[in-house]
């Protein structure tokens, strides 16, 4: 391994010189200190130059129409093609670009190559690990430090010096979307392996970027929704994980959120940008926006009147770099930062802030990767064999009746579920390398002949399906389109003269972010649609229309649907059916007089009698069979918040009907998130959350039902019995009254720290250093931990604590260590642990962080529910 590093690290050195017009200058001297060098360069730069080390797009130079000439701050370059070789070409495509800044720009100012990595490398050839929230699970820092080492090895090789990842924001209400990139629920968790992840790629010179600054879910789980909240909770829920980021991994950069806090756009925040994380937490980096975040102000947040005024109160906040999506997006920013509404000041200090960086990162001497090395260590098979170790060490069994693990050789097993015989990687991921499914994986360790497989109902069940562009048709310059004729007008009256008319293929909106079109306000308009519909051959369809409200329908002239006064969300079912081949007149009305407007022209589909047949299938398979094995999969992602936490599709149906036959079940769940089971789990004999894990998860899978692997996972979030329980997070502070429902308990299904092993551990003889301790001082805190089944496991002891008496109301309980290990049958081993009085500290009422005086209760146990043992000790 010694001579490994060695080697990488002779490849990684290339030195050049470039910006021949200033080759003398003192900016290149290595040997000056960064603060001259930074100084010097910044009074060359002409104001456009300055501008373009503050502006990151995607991008390359492909397209000659594309003015690079005055620099730019980094590049997200694509990877060249897909094949064996695409690390060392994605390299060398890297390489070419910043050459050209390096050696053709004026000033010789190298790019900054970015990139997403949160489990892993976003391109072709990158090792693909299990996904942020599989990683949390594993509860183990060091495995993070061996992932995130890794990850950095594989991503600098190819040049790219800054990583846009990881997510360290709080996950407590489990709908929203990206809960799968985050580390969970727990600050102190997610602080933890946040720290082990940033402070890695930092020391392998790679800028890491914690985001979205800050709390980037808000009420009901919604992606970037407003965030209302006290100074208090974000000190003590939203803040932790951010600060140890910057004060304990030392990130370098960092991102802004999307949403408001206290009124303020994130990316315009000054106390959030400037107070707390640079006065307060001494941060000195650079911080940059969430993709076109900025401009948020002027057509979401609706704060600002101009691009001008945006990045001027942007930049003045403490924002310093602009992320945009496309080059043509620079414009109104380059006018903003050439003309004087952006001060020169703010501009200084942001590119200071930049070149700081690129000086540190040794980038003006050492631009180039070694495309060798990207070649070596992209795809490594021992970062193959440590995905594979990660993902069973994040496994996380749910519940278990002794089916698991197999019986080895078992007998014939049938395997169901299209996340069975695919494999998915999770949000923002490359496409890994060399994937196996776990169906794949589970017949090559058994053999052909005691593997089936069926498919079953899969993710997706749409009872109604857009009307295709096919089926639709209009008259366009005297003959017959495919689409319908739209007359988008000003107002919600359809009244006037249309602002646009065009044809529409499908009738499919959801306009989010923007108008319909030019002229018209997002907010106001209304549109009529009209055309022919006709039935494919041979089958029957009835007509709705999906919107929030708004609209009204005509087929033959006659009024099917009217919906006209808008009182919320729901679909329109026409009570008239049309024959298969049969041609009808349609017209269809809209209006739009709130924003966020949606609406969707529909026909029922055929898609549940062939799900019934694939269930009916799949059960069939499965006769005779000694165990079978639904692989159900999620539905998620960015963007994508879930109202309902239930398996997606009819999987659930699947399930039931399944168990109802008496074959043994055991469900293995694809995911990113939790999943509600009341209507299925006490039919089953075992649970597995799998989570996404990563490119060797077949194999992975594989290890854990057959007893190769003990699952080494606990929950790092809560799992709910129904979605009413949300937002429900295990360190609630303690209620006024009690906190059960009229038709269901308050507790989880699943609790934070939950997970089960193959075998049995034994907690035992809890000692406490003393009864009291000063509050400068610390406790040692010993037990025993016995493994007394008869398979070698994974325990994962956690300790808990309260303070049962505050000043200012605090959790019931909350995490404040834990350990991992594996014991042999009949082995034990002897646990300590130091905790300090000040991570006992609370803010007071004045918002001081202080260690109270008064007595604290600790508890050892499996879970946040099932502590095992108790101790109470003072703090004077």
């Amino acid at each position: 391994m010694l001579a490994r590093r060695l080697l990488l690290c002779a490849l990684l050195i290339t030195p050049v010189v470039g910006g021949a017009q200033v080759v003398s200058a003192p900016y290149r001297n290595p040997a000056m200190p960064v603060e001259q060098r930074v100084s010097d360069l910044l009074a060359r730069m002409t104001p456009a130059e300055k501008f373009w080390q503050l502006f990151m797009i995607p991008g390359d130079r492909d397209n000659p129409a594309h003015d690079w000439s005055a620099g730019v701050f980094g590049l997200q370059v694509s990877a060249a093609d897909s094949s064996s070789t695409a690390a060392f070409s994605h390299a060398a495509r890297i390489n070419d670009v910043q050459r050209y800044f390096v050696e053709e720009t004026r000033l010789g100012i190298p790019m900054l190559p970015f990139e997403e990595a949160l489990h892993g490398l976003v391109r072709h050839g990158a090792t693909a690990f299990p996904q942020a929230i599989a990683l949390a699970a594993t509860w183990d820092t060091a495995l993070m430090g061996e992932v995130a080492t890794a990850i950095a090895r594989e991503t600098r090789s190819r040049g790219i010096r800054q990583i846009l990842s990881p997510v360290v924001n709080i996950t407590r209400d489990a709908r929203w979307g990206r809960t799968e990139e985050t580390y969970g629920e727990d600050a102190r968790l997610a602080a933890a392996m946040g720290v082990a992840y940033i402070s890695t790629l930092e020391r392998e010179g790679i800028v890491a970027t914690p985001k979205h600054f800050v709390a980037n879910v808000g009420d009901g789980g919604r992606d970037s929704w407003p965030i209302e909240v006290s100074v208090r909770q974000l000190e003590e829920v939203w803040f932790p994980p951010f600060r140890s980021a910057v004060q304990l991994g030392r990130a370098r950069s960092i991102m802004s959120a999307y949403n408001s806090v206290d009124g303020l756009p994130a990316s315009q925040n000054g106390w959030l940008l400037s107070d707390v994380l640079r006065s307060q937490w001494g941060f000195d980096g650079f911080v940059i926006s969430d993709a076109a975040a900025t401009a948020g102000a002027t057509v979401l947040h609706m704060t600002e009147a101009s691009i001008a005024t945006s990045a001027q109160r942007a930049l003045a906040a403490g924002l310093d770099v602009v992320f945009q999506t496309s080059y043509e997006q620079h414009v109104p920013w380059l006018r903003a930062f050439t003309d004087g509404s952006v001060h020169d000041t703010l501009i200084d200090r942001a590119v200071s802030r930049v070149l700081r960086a690129k000086f540190a990162l040794g980038l003006f001497e050492q631009p180039y990767a070694n495309v060798d090395s990207a070649a070596y260590w992209n795809g490594h098979a021992e970062h193959r064999d440590l995905a594979r170790r990660a993902a069973a060490d994040a496994m996380v069994l749910l519940t278990n009746r002794g089916v698991l693990p197999l019986r080895n050789p078992p007998g014939t097993i049938t395997i169901i579920g299209g996340d069975a015989d695919s494999v998915r990687l999770g949000g923002y991921s490359g496409p890994g390398n060399n994937v196996r499914s776990i169906r794949a994986a589970m017949t090559e360790r058994l053999g052909a002949s005691r593997v089936r497989y069926a498919e079953g109902p899969g993710r997706f069940y749409h009872e109604w399906e857009a009307i295709p562009g096919l089926a639709l048709t209009t008259t366009e310059a005297g003959r017959s389109v495919s689409g319908l004729r739209a007359e988008y007008f000003a107002g919600v009256s359809l009244a006037g003269t249309p602002v646009v008319s065009r044809i529409d293929p499908v009738v499919d909106f959801h306009w989010t972010f923007n108008s319909p079109a030019a002229g018209l306000a997002g907010d106001w308009f209304s549109v009529r649609w009209t055309g022919t519909v006709q039935a494919p051959f041979g089958a029957m369809r009835q007509l709705a229309v999906e919107g929030d409200d708004g609209y009204r329908l005509w087929i033959d002239g006659r009024l099917v649907i009217d919906r006209w006064e808008k009182v919320g969300s729901g679909r329109g079912e026409a009570a008239v059916e049309l024959r298969g081949g049969s041609q009808h007149a349609l017209r269809l009305e809209f209006h739009e007089g709130v924003g966020n407007g949606r609406v969707r022209l529909v026909w029922r589909n055929t898609e549940s009698a062939r799900q019934t047949r694939a269930i009916a299938d799949a059960v069939l398979a499965a006769d005779g069979s000694e165990v079978a094995i639904v692989v159900a999969g999620l539905e998620e992602g960015e963007f994508r918040d879930r109202s309902s936490l239930a398996l997606p599709g009819r999987q659930e149906e699947l399930i039931r009907t399944l168990a109802a036959t008496g074959i043994p079940t055991v469900v293995v769940i694809v995911g990113g998130s939790p999943v509600t089971m009341s209507r299925w789990v006490d039919s089953v004999e075992a649970v597995l959350m799998a989570w996404y894990p990563g490119e060797a998860g077949g194999d992975a899978v594989a290890d854990v039902l057959l007893g190769a692997r003990d699952p080494g996972g606990r929950l790092p979030i809560t799992f709910p019995h129904d979605e009413g329980q949300l937002p429900l997070y295990y360190n609630h502070k303690p209620t006024g009254r009690g906190n059960d429902y009229l038709d269901l308990a308050g507790r989880a299904a699943f609790p934070f720290g939950h997970g089960e092993s193959y075998t049995t551990f034994v907690y035992e003889n809890l000692q406490l250093s003393a009864d009291t301790i000063v509050a400068t001082g610390s406790i040692e805190v010993r037990f025993r931990v016995r493994n007394v089944g008869s398979r070698r496991g994974t325990a994962v002891p956690q300790v808990y604590f309260r303070d049962l008496l505050a000043t200012v109301v605090q959790p019931v309980q909350q995490l404040i260590r834990w350990n991992k290990f594996e014991l042999a049958p009949g082995e034990s081993r002897d646990v300590r642990l130091v905790i300090a009085a000040d991570e006992l500290a609370v803010l007071d009422a004045q918002m001081q962080r202080v260690v109270e005086p008064g007595r604290f209760a600790l508890m050892v146990g499996t879970s946040s529910r099932h502590a095992r043992l108790r101790g109470e000790f003072v703090v004077r």
